[in-house]
């Protein structure tokens, strides 16, 4: 018998979770509306040479393509030498990033000149499936085009901060750095650029094997053997939680980073506190990398204590947009982690709404059945009609997984005004 389960990587999703998915989607659309964001659509397909233009990192080889149309067997043996680039001339999308950088370049003249977008669609990445890994999944994105300050930086946090406590998961942090400090710290220690990026490779694994795994797997990298030193002196000095100021940035850098760089995270930290209040959670993290080659600058993860992985995260890149038009246009972008999110909110329920079960009697009329469910429908429940079963209890329960909240019998001279609903929990 044929496997009658999903592609592998891919997931169906019955009623109850369908319903806690839309209620999380809800509220992060409710509060980046709220801060000014403006919804967004584009294609789930991109041209093939868009998608694996250099700027989507090491997502561009989780690239799923797409056959060209009108391909048979004899055409598809005839490009065995050069298969992807004969064969394909779409692809699926990896990431939300790419398509809005190409619809900011088509509709450019139509858009405010600091445009803050939302956009919440599935994307595509042929990763090996596994726990939390998925081969399709929902992105939800938000990001501001043309405004190169650190307001634009500060708006995306302030706003995913709040989409977090509107979830009921207050007490979530961000870890900022940014790509120029690591560029700096990298140069201030004497690692030669053609290396740098499999040392960030390495120092992004921080977290996992410790300094002292990074700094083997730095020498058996065979990075420069004084600039390993050097940064193996700065790993040993004694750690501390940095304020997010001036002097706590400095302290927890080597010298000889610039000024600039420095001002501009100080300009951040102000201004989210300037919105949040003087504890505005802000960490700075001199080791933060995120893996995304197309970061020019600020970079940030949303945290939370909860649990000992990423909520999102996202940056500054300045230079996607301009491959397409040929001129600079600054942008920064944030991610949030939805699916993350939905299993870190899988018991959460929608106590506000009435949704209402009737059981009917065999011999009520249809017509009365739909009667009464057109009033109650009209006065703002969500209504099902069951016919009694023999097993009850085998339907309330089901009921009460799909999220339905009350029961009514109904027999043949039931009418609303003598409903009597009874809860389902």
């Amino acid at each position: 018998m044929a496997s009658v389960n999903p592609p592998r990587g891919m997931r169906d999703f019955l009623p109850a979770d369908k319903a806690r998915r839309e209620r999380v989607l809800a509220v992060i659309r409710e509060r980046y509306r709220a801060h000014g964001f403006d919804e967004i659509e584009t294609p789930v397909m991109e041209d093939y040479d868009r998608l694996h233009a250099g700027i989507g990192g090491d997502n561009e080889k989780l690239s799923f393509s797409i056959l060209k149309r009108g391909m048979d067997a004899e055409a598809i043996r005839a490009a065995a030498d050069d298969p992807v680039a004969a064969l394909a001339d779409l692809g699926l999308r990896y990431d939300l990033t790419v398509p809005l950088a190409r619809f900011y370049a088509t509709n450019r003249g139509q858009l405010p000149t600091v445009f803050r977008s939302i956009q919440i669609a599935p994307v595509w990445r042929a990763e090996r499936p596994q726990k939390g890994r998925y081969r399709q999944f929902v992105q939800c994105d938000i990001d501001i085009i043309g405004d190169a300050s650190a307001r634009a930086e500060a708006e995306l946090m302030i706003a995913s901060l709040d989409v977090l406590d509107a979830l009921g998961l207050e007490g979530g942090s961000i870890r900022i750095n940014d790509r120029r400090v690591l560029d700096a710290m990298l140069d201030v220690f004497g690692f030669a650029p053609d290396e740098r990026p499999g040392v960030l490779i390495t120092i992004d694994k921080l977290d996992k094997i410790g300094p002292s795994g990074v700094v083997a797997e730095l020498r058996d990298r065979g990075a420069t053997g004084g600039a390993v030193d050097a940064f193996a002196a700065y790993l040993d000095q004694p750690t501390r939680t940095p304020s997010f100021d001036d002097a706590g940035i400095r302290a927890a850098l080597p010298a000889g980073i610039p000024d600039e760089v420095i001002a501009h995270l100080v300009a951040l930290g102000e201004t989210v506190a300037a919105a949040r209040g003087a504890g505005a959670p802000l960490v700075f993290d001199p080791f933060l990398v995120r893996g995304m080659g197309y970061y020019t600058g600020t970079i940030f993860e949303l945290a939370h204590p909860s649990v000992d992985y990423s909520l999102g995260g996202g940056g500054r890149y300045d230079g996607m947009i301009g491959r397409f038009l040929g001129q600079q246009v600054p942008a920064v972008g944030f991610s949030i982690g939805f699916e993350r999110l939905v299993d870190l909110l899988q018991d959460a329920a929608d106590t506000a709404e009435r949704a209402v079960v009737l059981v009917n009697d065999r011999d009520v009329p249809l017509a009365q059945l739909l009667r009464l469910k057109a009033e109650l429908v009209a006065d703002g429940a969500r209504v099902r009609i069951e016919q009694r079963p023999k097993n009850m209890k085998a339907l309330l329960e089901r009921s009460a997984a799909d999220g339905y909240t009350s029961f009514a019998a109904v027999g043949t001279d039931t009418t609303v005004e003598s409903l009597e609903l009874k809860p389902l929990s």
